[in-house]
């Protein structure tokens, strides 16, 4: 769903081969964008080590389960890589390894984590002084069908996974861990009405990367969604634990997964929007105290059949996977896109390009109150 969207936008102007274990895939993204396909099962560290022999810049698009190892192989490759695939693992345990290989590897570069980062980092380099550092963010279809007014724009087992997996947050400077789906306020948007939004494992990297005293990362869904989750992961339908059921082992995430996605599957022209908003507050080098903010909401594309979640994803990764290929942004090891973000011309050159693909994001600088 979005690694098309990054093959697409690259075939513009680059040869593009795309490597899949699925013929199906391959052929579909042969036929719509006319790039090379190979296939390979990318579980194998050697199978993407022959993949990337003679690649100039390498993008993953993987599932998550997949991401740590393709960026080890990547890196072993000495090849500058581009990756959206929100591993759960640290990847910043081999920038060591791709600073000793002379290897640029941007990773987390889709739109949350991703764009995210980037205006964090931006909004956080801009102030003398940053307070609080708040990240909305969610994918949804645009028509709601209950029960569930949800449809998955990336792999769905990744979206399970934020319903599952602890949520840090950071109050007073120090790292807060809470259950996935809770924290739940309302926050309504122009054109679209009032969301919930709950908190999720987003802020990863930025924990690390900033020197914020509160960081906060929720994901949004339409009002109702999140107490439903809740419901099913308390039952235990999320475990991945197996119970006997009449003799036999069922893992409930197994069962959960092969009854809900289909359920989950955007249909062919479905539209779907992305909705996202980043705000740093404190004080700037006059000592006034003021917020950043960048809010996005972008829609499926029908001029391209893109939805949303692919266009937002996929294309901040295609016009950095550019930036590399380049030599317009090169420094050893493993960076999370804060990193860039920090970087105004980096930040403002990603952004533009962004526009020209009709995924525009709105600054505003309010004043505050001291």
């Amino acid at each position: 769903m979005v690694g098309s969207a990054i093959a697409m936008d690259l075939a513009k102007d680059a040869e593009v081969r795309v490597v899949d274990r699925s013929p199906a895939a391959l052929a579909r993204v042969a036929d719509r964008y006319g790039v090379a396909t190979h296939e390979a099962d990318l579980s194998r560290g050697e199978a993407i080590t022959e993949a990337v022999a003679d690649a100039d810049v390498v993008v993953g698009a993987l599932a998550s389960h997949l991401g740590f190892g393709a960026l080890r192989a990547v890196i072993e490759a000495g090849k500058p890589y581009v990756d959206i695939s929100f591993m759960a693992e640290d990847f910043l345990e081999l920038s060591a390894l791709a600073a000793e290989r002379g290897v640029t590897a941007v990773v987390d570069c889709g739109v949350a984590p991703g764009m995210s980062n980037m205006s964090a980092g931006r909004g956080v380099a801009s102030l003398a002084r940053c307070d609080r550092l708040e990240i909305y963010v969610g994918g949804l279809p645009v028509e709601r069908r209950w029960p569930y007014e949800y449809k998955a724009g990336f792999a769905p087992a990744d979206v399970i996974e934020e319903y599952t997996r602890p949520a840090r947050m950071v109050e007073h400077g120090e790292v807060v861990v809470y259950p996935a789906l809770s924290g739940i306020e309302l926050l309504d948007f122009e054109g679209l009405g009032t969301l919930e939004a709950f908190r999720t494992d987003g802020l990863r990297s930025l924990i690390h990367t900033l020197e914020v005293p509160t960081m906060v990362e929720k994901t949004m869904r339409y009002p109702g969604h999140a107490e439903l989750m809740r419901a099913m992961r308390d039952t235990g339908l999320f475990s991945k634990e197996p119970v006997v059921v009449k003799g036999e082992a069922v893992v409930p995430l197994a069962l959960t997964s092969a009854l809900l996605f289909p359920k989950w599957t955007f249909e062919e022209g479905e539209a779907d929007l992305t909705v996202m908003r980043v705000a740093t507050t404190g004080v700037d080098s006059q000592g006034e105290r003021i917020r950043h903010r960048w809010d996005l909401v972008d829609r499926y594309d029908p001029a391209t059949g893109l939805r949303s979640m692919s266009r937002t994803t996929g294309f901040p990764a295609a016009i950095v996977a550019r930036m590399l290929a380049r030599g317009e942004w090169s420094r050893p090891g493993v960076h999370p896109p804060e990193i860039l973000g920090k970087e105004e011309a980096v930040f403002d050159h990603v952004l533009a390009e962004l526009k020209q693909r009709g995924v525009i994001y709105h600054h505003h600088l309010d004043r505050l109150e001291s």
